[in-house]
């Protein structure tokens, strides 16, 4: 009795270009919104100061906002049409790192909100300290999930690298959200105390954690030397933990010199104690964030892979360094020294150009296809049923039978580069 498969071949079975970039959409994505977020970030922190950098940020802000939508509606799409893909990129070891990064862009945005938003009305200080839980809540309910699945599988330490600290950052962000909410909220609130008490509570469970990440990354090096290919962009991501947390402390502390009085928490002292120790602590932890800096920018050329298709590490050039970048017009205004403003603007007009080289380049790949498009056999191997994958995997073998060629395959193996 021959065998007659119901179903051709997947040859036959056409797919669209649009079908093939929502299935190779992928969650490192979010990098992109990152860096133009980075922009207008490190733009809003520079002395001086003329309306039409004003108007440059909000343009950034806006991309960024744009930029945050098509991602998520895309990922979401993925989801709806394409399950299996979308929970394997979850699963997936390395690329499954990068999911809380939705987190961190919705960061940008609430940032992006109460700089450009709130100062002309558009938005009530009651809708951004409502974005704060919102976002704590976010970072939350990513970030433990992510962890259970990223932390129940075994991890080579040959091949560690910075970058899976993303799966803490977020909730280290929470400081950095907290400190720009406060800047809008009036410090005799009572609802401020909470806000404050909240950042710091994240802010130090994020560093911490991130921190034994680092210490892993040092090991890691003293083994294997220095990062390679496309991960020595992640040698950057060591700069975020001790950066971000640097300028959190000055301006959470900043804020509790006026809330903790107004509230007669701890002693009429507290203010003013808990800014002069963030000082000290903040400088220190400055200090580590450059050398962190030039410890990974030093071999960066020598070490990185010059290929298109794997640009999108490359964005860990830019949002990593916001922090520590922000945290030295910041200690130029505490210490009063011009030298901190000179070097904060230097490192402004640095993440620009990177944006603008990394965006031309990102767009290049994206045309060519080397980057969020999935080959057309994973695109129907996806769309079809088990029953029907198999039915195609019969009919390999029995046209391979027929042509009387045997086939060695073990069944699946056509879609084993899924």
């Amino acid at each position: 009795m021959v065998y007659t498969p119901s179903v051709t071949s997947t040859e036959s079975v056409p797919v669209s270009a649009l079908a093939r970039r929502i299935h190779g959409w992928t969650w490192q994505a979010y990098p992109i919104g990152m860096g133009t977020g980075a922009v207008y970030v490190s733009l809003s922190g520079l002395k001086f100061h003329p309306k039409a950098i004003t108007t440059l940020e909000t343009i950034f802000f806006f991309l960024n906002l744009i930029l945050f939508v098509l991602n998520t509606s895309t990922l979401v799409l993925q989801a709806i049409l394409y399950p299996k893909q979308a929970w394997r990129l979850v699963k997936d070891p390395v690329k499954g790192v990068f999911v809380p990064l939705i987190v961190l862009s919705f960061a940008t945005i609430i940032i992006g909100v109460i700089n450009y938003a709130h100062p002309t009305g558009h938005v009530a200080t009651e809708f951004v300290y409502a974005l704060f839980w919102i976002y704590t809540s976010f970072a939350v309910i990513t970030c433990f999930p992510m962890l259970m699945i990223w932390f129940n599988n075994p991890h080579d330490l040959s091949h560690f690298t910075p970058a899976y600290a993303f799966l803490i950052f977020p909730m280290m962000l929470v400081g950095v959200v907290s400190f720009n909410v406060l800047r809008v909220m009036d410090p005799a609130d009572t609802r401020s105390v909470g806000v404050l008490l909240a950042g710091y509570f994240f802010q130090g469970l994020g560093f911490f954690m991130t921190f034994i990440y680092i210490c892993i990354y040092i090991i890691r090096i003293m083994s294997t030397g220095f990062l390679e290919g496309h991960q020595a962009n992640g040698a950057f991501v060591a700069c975020g933990p001790p950066g971000f947390t640097a300028l959190a402390l000055i301006n959470l502390a900043t804020r509790a010199r006026e809330i903790l009085p107004k509230h007669g928490l701890v002693s009429e002292l507290a203010g003013e104690i808990w800014f002069a120790a963030s000082v000290m602590g903040a400088l220190m932890l400055y200090g580590l964030a450059v050398f962190f800096f030039f410890f990974a920018a030093m071999p960066y050329w020598f070490k990185i892979h010059k290929h298109l298709n794997e640009i999108l590490g490359c964005w860990a050039l830019t949002f990593p360094n916001v922090g520590w970048i922000a945290t030295t017009k910041i200690l130029g205004d505490v210490f009063v020294i011009r030298g901190f403003y000179i070097v904060h603007a230097i490192m402004v007009v640095l993440i620009c150009s990177t944006w603008i080289i990394l965006i031309v380049l990102t767009g290049m790949a994206f045309w060519r296809g080397l980057i969020f498009r999935s080959k057309e056999e994973d695109v129907i191997k996806d769309s079809l049923d088990k029953e029907e994958v198999e039915e195609i995997e019969k009919m390999s073998q029995y046209t391979a039978s027929i042509q009387g060629s045997p086939v060695h395959e073990h069944p699946g193996s056509r879609f084993s580069n899924v």
